[in-house]
């Protein structure tokens, strides 16, 4: 492992020499993720995209892109689109990237099960704001919004997520 990887053990997350407190899946962590099981993913992770509402905030980084009104997330293992970002209108079952709360405000990707999704493996695993400490996430790993700005500015190309 990296000083630039973010490394999250039992009790926090590690980056650059600092810890984070940090929240994960309701399902604890797993080595055999499946769709709807609320469970965070072992393994290394890369980091393959950022978004943020730039009607709230500034860009976080120069790679980030704004959410728009109709940016969704597929999590239905129907859709031929499944753990991918869409648009609506789309007709089968996602998750707004557009929220009226602040989770989604800063969302960093990773390439978990991504792109080329096997089906019933599990839907996006992103890194964003949590609701709060000690509240679980569907599976996500999510840390107080001024930490999670402070590690997105500071991401760079080579940084993995890495879930022991």
């Amino acid at each position: 492992m990296k000083q630039t990887d973010l490394v999250l053990t039992p009790t926090h997350l590690r980056f650059m020499n600092w810890r984070f407190p940090c929240t994960i899946g309701r399902g604890g962590l797993t080595a055999r993720k499946k769709e709807g099981d609320g469970a965070t993913p072992r393994g290394t992770h890369r980091l393959v995209g950022m978004l943020y509402r730039a009607d709230r905030m500034a860009r976080p980084a120069d790679w980030a892109l704004p959410i728009g009104p109709s940016d969704l997330w597929s999590d239905d293992i129907r859709d031929e689109d499944y753990n991918l970002m869409v648009r609506a209108p789309h007709a089968y079952s996602h998750e707004r990237l557009r929220r009226a709360d602040p989770m989604y405000d800063l969302v960093i990707l990773t390439d978990w099960n991504w792109p080329y999704a096997v089906k019933g493996r599990g839907s996006a695993i992103f890194i964003h704001a949590w609701r709060g400490p000690g509240r679980p996430t569907a599976g996500c790993v999510a840390f107080r919004p001024d930490h999670l700005r402070w590690i997105a500015a500071r991401i760079r190309h080579e940084t993995r997520l890495v879930i022991v």
